[in-house]
């Protein structure tokens, strides 16, 4: 997938919109990037991470690991976004939208096949 071929289906947050969002401080909302509990782009300039990422005004709690997963599949951050956000054939939808309906095992299992 190119650059700029990012899935657009998606609205994305900004660090200002999360703070609002999460209901957290800025420094604690950056814990979460660092921590890996969300993970973010500077593809449209200031550093946003996609809107259904958080659930109930909360990082989805799967999100973590299977970026963790892909990470050490080698993904950069930009790529792990757009394999979460691409319909996946091997799951039937995309990975985000497993995650969301409580499909963690599945979408990893998936995710490490593709070190």
């Amino acid at each position: 997938m190119a650059e700029n071929d990012a899935p657009a289906a998606t609205d994305w947050l900004t660090l200002p919109e999360l703070v609002e969002q999460l209901d957290l401080p800025l420094g604690r909302v950056r814990r979460l990037l660092d921590d890996r509990a969300l993970v973010g782009s500077r593809r449209h300039g200031a550093l946003a991470v996609p809107a259904v990422f958080i659930v109930d005004g909360k990082p989805l709690a799967s999100l973590r690991g299977t970026v963790i997963v892909l990470g050490d599949a080698g993904f950069s951050d930009d790529e792990a976004i757009d394999w979460l956000l691409s319909p996946e054939e091997s799951i039937g939808v995309a990975p985000i939208e497993a995650l969301r309906a409580g499909r963690k095992s599945e979408v990893r299992r998936v995710a490490q096949t593709l070190a």
